[in-house]
């Protein structure tokens, strides 16, 4: 079965999509709706900006969901998803590709939650730190007797877990997770907590919005973040996506389930391969691949 995987924040690079401009009608159409609906010239900031100009949250988060999501759009018939999933925002373009939001509405709801995860990183400082060679249980365990706020937030592949939290009590948690044996424990330069209690303000603040936007029936199953499971469902849907700003990204754990439903083939659909990489690292014997103009 084929399977399309989409990448979230930290797969920008500058120059990103100017191919697919210059290569296909409808991308150019579906960029420069992008630049009516932001109220700015995103494309500029994609095709020419600085790498520090395309790490702001309110343009990273938009600049990759239309990547990925124009990419997929310009394959046309050869795109044929039989399950799809992304990590954290990439579930956004998951959604869009099977379905399940139309691109106005996804893009709308992916800036808002770029402003609104902003907004909660200026609340407190926090960060993100990644840990390597531990198992996951070790780490959740730390954490768990680490003062102040500190959580798994991402479950990238096997031996490869970020926490999130309070910039101290992340401090911390790192000096323990590498008395414990941690081959790194390295802090992440994000401006805050992501898939951690932190985000509350953010969720809320997205949940309206969600609440608010017409989602349809997908045309085939979305692995979401949450539960790592096939969902199907619009109000499950719904329910999960609002959930998904503070509780763990389940990487590891939804590719898995993947592979056990059927999954043959991975298709990563966006900037970079960080993803492909990710699949490899849960399952030796997983096929992967990018999506790319050629492939149409």
């Amino acid at each position: 079965m084929k399977a399309y995987i989409f990448p979230g924040q930290g797969a920008q690079f500058s120059g990103m999509g100017l191919d697919l401009y210059e290569n296909a009608p409808l991308a150019q159409e579906l960029f420069e709706q992008a630049n009516n609906l932001l109220g700015f010239n995103i494309t500029d900031i994609m095709f020419e900006g600085s790498a520090e100009a395309l790490k702001e949250t309110k343009v990273t988060q938009p600049a990759i969901f239309l990547h990925s999501v124009i990419l997929a759009k310009t394959l046309g018939d050869a795109f044929k998803p039989e399950m799809v999933a992304g990590h954290s925002l990439g579930e956004f373009s998951a959604l869009v590709a099977n379905g399940a939001l139309n691109f106005e509405d996804g893009l709308k709801l992916v800036s808002q939650r770029a402003l609104a995860m902003q907004k909660a990183c200026e609340l407190q400082p926090s960060t993100m730190a990644a840990v390597l060679g531990l198992e996951d249980d070790v780490v959740e365990k730390i954490c768990s007797v680490t003062d102040g706020v500190v959580v798994a937030a991402n479950y990238n592949c096997p031996g490869q877990l970020v926490i999130s939290g309070e910039v101290d009590a992340i401090n911390k948690a790192c000096e323990s997770l590498k008395d414990a044996g941690a081959r790194r424990a390295l802090v992440l330069p994000v401006g805050g907590a992501f898939h951690s209690p932190l985000m509350e303000p953010a969720r809320e603040e997205l949940a309206a919005a969600i609440e608010n936007t017409t989602f349809s029936k997908p045309n085939c199953p979305i692995y979401q973040n949450v539960t790592a499971h096939a969902i199907i469902d619009e109000t499950a849907i719904k329910t999960n996506l609002i959930s998904q700003l503070t509780a763990p990204v389940r990487w590891t754990q939804s590719v898995q389930q993947m592979i056990a439903d059927g999954a043959t083939l991975f298709t990563e659909v966006g900037p970079g391969k960080v993803l492909q990489g990710l699949v490899k690292k849960i399952n030796r014997e997983a096929q992967t691949a990018s999506a790319t103009l050629e492939n149409n």
